[in-house]
């Protein structure tokens, strides 16, 4: 079985072909400028690289493309679509709705639709993907869903709800949903794999960390609290985000500066976090070169970055009333191991500690840097979500 893994966005369309027999990916690449004039950058498993420019007026042409470089020329690996057993979907938010994979019907199209309001750059792109590739694939090739808020589904509302007034909840569903849910499920699922755990009775802090960053709290395999809420805005500052900040900050600034509500949200999406604060970069990267180089204000972006999430491991381990790991992931959390041992550092108090040396070799593969002797557990767990949407949708479409 081989399924096409999909990861749209409003100019964009990443995929993945994988071969669910070895889960082995054949090939992988990025439809790029979607509505503008377009590009298409494709690899294969055996190292042969394409790129063309291709006209994508929506995302129906881009399906197209990618079916024609998957079965055609250079870049092929299959010799018919009909290989393709299944496409499966990544989808931003679910709502209250969509607690587990899904699916995919026109009803469910709708309903993602629906959820704009909730994810207004991810959803409307991503049900807009679903249907085109309805078009090109057609509706007898089955479709799933995989929601990034569905792993967070189990919180309880002590950890979900904000203290507004209840009917807000009722009339718009606010709340705490949590994000990277594909991800944090995956790197749990491993962590249990590679050590022979038992979910019941364990406690873990998944950290995926990344332009967009968010903890997770995870007991008994199922997740308590995450750091990320109503939207992927809240939580710590991240790449270009602000984190969570005290409200007035919003209604201050606006009405100093005459801002309206969409210029404030662009204000906190787009213009903070590293960006915001180093007036260097939003790549971390950048932040550690610049510091380096004496940059005051790049230094104290990344001591912001390292000192809220500390806050947060130490809280979560407060709320689980212990932990027996802490677990990085995402381009930072598996790439970066200056921040790593700068979060892991002074937690010898809770029973975390690191070996330096494990610690710089960890990097990128699956491996523990905490040392021996440490009660809580340090790994390192390098993220698949595209797996992990290439199991649920063989799960679903094989019942």
């Amino acid at each position: 079985m081989k399924v096409l893994v999909i990861n749209a966005g409003s100019s964009s369309l990443k995929y993945q072909l994988i071969d669910m027999t070895d889960e082995s990916v054949l090939a992988k690449g990025n439809c790029e400028r979607i509505g503008i004039d377009g590009l298409i950058g494709h690899k294969t498993a055996d190292g042969r690289e394409v790129e063309k420019n291709v006209d994508f007026p929506t995302h129906k042409e881009a399906f197209l493309a990618v079916v024609d470089i998957l079965t055609k020329g250079e870049g092929k690996v299959i010799d018919d679509v009909k290989e393709i057993s299944a496409v499966g979907h990544r989808v931003l938010h679910g709502s209250e709705v969509y607690k587990t994979s899904t699916v995919i019907t026109d009803k469910v199209i709708e309903d993602i639709f629906a959820f704009s309001e909730l994810g207004p750059l991810h959803n409307p792109p991503q049900a807009t993907a679903m249907k085109a590739c309805q078009d090109v694939f057609g509706k007898e090739t089955p479709m799933v869903a995989i929601f990034d808020t569905s792993f967070h589904q189990s919180m309880p509302a002590k950890a979900y709800m904000f203290g507004i007034p209840y009917e807000y909840y009722e009339k718009y569903s606010i709340r705490r949903y949590g994000f990277h849910g594909t991800s944090h499920r995956y790197v749990s699922k491993r962590y249990f794999e590679v050590t022979g755990k038992d979910p019941v009775g364990t406690k873990i802090i998944t950290c995926h960390l990344g332009n967009g960053s968010s903890i997770a709290a995870i007991k008994d395999g199922k997740v308590l609290d995450t750091s990320m809420g109503f939207t992927p805005l809240d939580g710590f500052i991240m790449g270009t985000r602000c984190g969570g900040i005290d409200p007035s900050v919003v209604t201050y600034i606006a009405n100093k500066e005459g801002k309206t509500p969409d210029e404030m949200s662009d204000l906190m999406n787009k213009k903070s976090g590293f960006l915001g604060i180093s007036g260097v970069s939003s790549d971390c990267r950048d932040l550690h070169a610049a510091a380096n180089s004496g940059n005051a204000r790049a230094k104290l972006a990344l001591e912001m970055f390292v000192y809220q999430i500390k806050k947060f491991v130490g809280g979560y381990a407060a709320a689980m009333g212990g932990v027996d790991a802490v677990i990085f992931t995402g381009g930072i959390g598996e790439n970066d191991n200056k921040i790593r041992q700068w979060i892991c550092s002074d937690m010898e108090y809770m029973g975390l500690e690191i070996c330096e040396d494990l610690n710089s070799e960890a990097s990128r593969h699956d491996a523990k840097f905490s040392k021996d002797a440490s009660k809580v557990e340090a790994w390192v767990l390098p993220t698949n979500e595209e797996i992990m949407i290439a199991r649920d949708t063989m799960e679903l479409v094989g019942k």
